[in-house]
């Protein structure tokens, strides 16, 4: 099951709402923009009916390099984590 690029999604958006690609593409863009904007600013940002993508801080820990085994030290770093919404969790699920 091969999952669709992003110009089979925006063409599939185009064809329902009956917007023009670019004006598809335009919004796909505006809306990456603002969520990163929001997540910066607040931590997190909610898209309707699919969930919420929130700032996430990764503590520093210690990991090993695969190729000689030896350990090294992962730095902390800031990160952004998808959750899912419940409706949507619902609607894949099968409940």
């Amino acid at each position: 099951m091969a999952r669709m690029t992003q110009t089979e999604i925006v063409t599939a958006l185009a064809d329902k709402s009956g917007m023009k690609k670019t004006e598809v593409k335009s919004l796909f863009d505006a809306t990456a923009a603002l969520a990163t904007a929001e997540v910066k600013k607040n931590g997190e940002f909610t898209l309707p009916g699919f969930g919420k993508l929130v700032k996430a801080t990764r503590k520093a820990r210690e990991g090993r390099n695969p190729a000689t085994g030896k350990p090294i030290q992962i730095p902390a770093k800031t990160t952004v984590k998808f959750r899912l919404g419940k409706a949507m969790k619902d609607a894949v699920g099968g409940k």
